[in-house]
């Protein structure tokens, strides 16, 4: 090899050599100090920096973190930031390995941020921005439309699921039983499915066995009854829907022309009630042998048993304890008996009928019915999630899902849900169950995130299906 040669070989070796000190030598990006600045819209963090740093960003949502990485920096500033904020608790500076250095900061409520440099002088800002607001608006199919709108207030952030359903557009709204009975209870998934629904909320109030509490009405048929007159949907024959206030009276009339008051339809007997079973509870009554109960098939007495009927499909089971069974004491197998049942005459008219409460709006102004229809803290206290239907000027109907009892959505009172309904344009509106039950389902999917953690078993639905006319 000549002198050439190795001459330039030992001068691109230096060149390498001096080039390599040059980069163990440059100095790292610095954090030199770090700046907070607070105001009700947003927490700013401002890194002052010696030079601009490269930078990862990482969100973390349990616990809520926001994860900021700068390889090649280090620290000259305090290692931890304590914020006495709604929304971002603390900042934590270290380095997780060698020649990183990593930003954690804790947050409390969800928030959305901006990571950005300036120059003149170099700096890394953080900007936790907490009053925001995001919007998604889905068209789930012609005429329904689905928006999740998560928003932050002054209390905390809210997580709202809006229905928008226009019933021209070729849709019906029907309540459907768990298991197609009283009796039991079932996830709003399986009731949905069956009912080949596009989309669904949560509807009644329930027991624990499955039973209504207030009144529901299915095809035509009385299904549970209230103890006072509540708010209810009623939906009619051509499909058209009314919230209002909706009682029930019954009473069966015996050959001798008296009359006895029926309690209840379907639901567990009490002392010195008459109770109405209909094939719409379950096979059989399931009751004690401390009564009297009369199958009733085509307007007659078919059988006398002392408990536990079988429900005909075609008849009902009168089942007496007490005072109203001495009021029956006269009946006999083969005599006629009347049954007599109203709901008034928007109920009666109603194809269907779902009753939960209280009212939110009426006549577009807020009108809340919770002292009036008698509902106690377990409903009217606090904020919770909460399920609502509304009506609108336009015909379109509202169903309406608040998350609740999470760190991302602390949910309503129910006078920030009238509010809301209003807000949406309901002119008419009122509560369904809430809490646990909250619950809404789009085409297959639960696109709200229950308080339960998972789908809490229901007593029934509102169901949204394809009129079977546009079908």
């Amino acid at each position: 090899m000549n002198k050439y040669l190795w001459r330039r070989l030992l001068m691109l070796a230096l060149i390498v050599v001096m080039v390599r000190n040059a980069a163990w030598a440059a100095p790292a990006v610095t954090v030199e100090k770090i700046r907070t600045s607070q105001t009700a819209e947003t927490v700013r963090i401002v890194f002052d920096v010696n030079a601009l740093p490269e930078y990862s960003i990482t969100t973390l949502d349990n616990p809520l973190r926001l994860v900021i990485d700068m390889p090649g920096a280090v620290n000259q500033a305090a290692s931890q930031y304590v914020f006495n904020d709604p929304t971002v608790g603390k900042l934590r500076l270290g380095a997780p390995e060698p020649g990183k250095l990593r930003a954690v900061i804790d947050l409390k409520t969800v928030y959305m941020y901006k990571v950005f440099t300036l120059q003149n002088p170099n700096r890394l800002v953080i900007d936790i921005i907490k009053n925001y607001e995001q919007k998604l608006v889905e068209e789930v199919a012609p005429g329904i439309k689905y928006t999740s709108w998560l928003r932050n207030t002054a209390s905390g952030p809210v997580w709202s699921h809006i229905l928008d359903v226009d019933p021209k557009a070729g849709y019906i709204v029907k309540p459907v039983l768990s298991n197609g009975a009283v009796q039991g209870l079932e996830p709003l998934t399986p009731m949905a499915e069956r009912a080949r629904a596009i989309a669904a909320v949560n509807g009644s109030y329930f027991g624990l066995d499955g039973s209504i509490i207030g009144l529901l009405k299915i095809d035509g048929e009385i299904v549970s009854t209230p103890e006072l007159p509540r708010t209810a949907l009623a939906i009619m024959p051509d499909g058209k829907l009314v919230i209002d206030q909706i009682n029930y009276e019954g009473n069966i009339e015996l050959p001798d022309g008296r009359t006895v008051p029926i309690n209840a339809v379907n639901r567990e007997r009490g002392e010195n009630e008459l109770v109405l079973y209909n094939g719409l509870y379950a096979p059989a009554t399931g009751t004690n042998n401390f009564g009297i109960e009369y199958v009733v098939v085509n307007g007659k007495v078919a059988a006398v048993n002392i408990n536990n009927s079988q429900i005909p499909a075609d008849g009902a089971v009168l089942s007496a304890h007490g005072s109203a069974a001495r009021l029956l004491a006269c009946l006999k197998v083969g005599d006629a008996v009347k049954v007599n049942q109203t709901l008034g005459p928007v109920g009666d008219k109603a194809r269907h009928v779902l009753g939960a409460g209280p009212m939110l709006v009426k006549n577009n102004s807020v009108f809340l019915t919770t002292k009036v229809e008698e509902f106690g803290s377990d409903v009217a206290g606090g904020r919770a999630p909460r399920t609502a239907i509304g009506l609108k000027a336009d015909g379109h109907v509202l169903a309406v899902v608040v998350d609740g009892r999470q760190d991302n959505s602390i949910g309503m009172t129910l006078l920030e849900l009238a509010l809301f309904m209003q807000e949406l344009g309901a002119q008419d509106a009122m509560n369904l169950d809430g809490g646990g039950s909250s619950e809404m389902m789009v085409k297959g999917k639960i696109v709200n995130k229950p308080s339960d953690g998972r789908e809490r078993r229901l007593g029934d639905a509102l169901a949204i299906v394809a009129s079977p006319v546009a079908n």
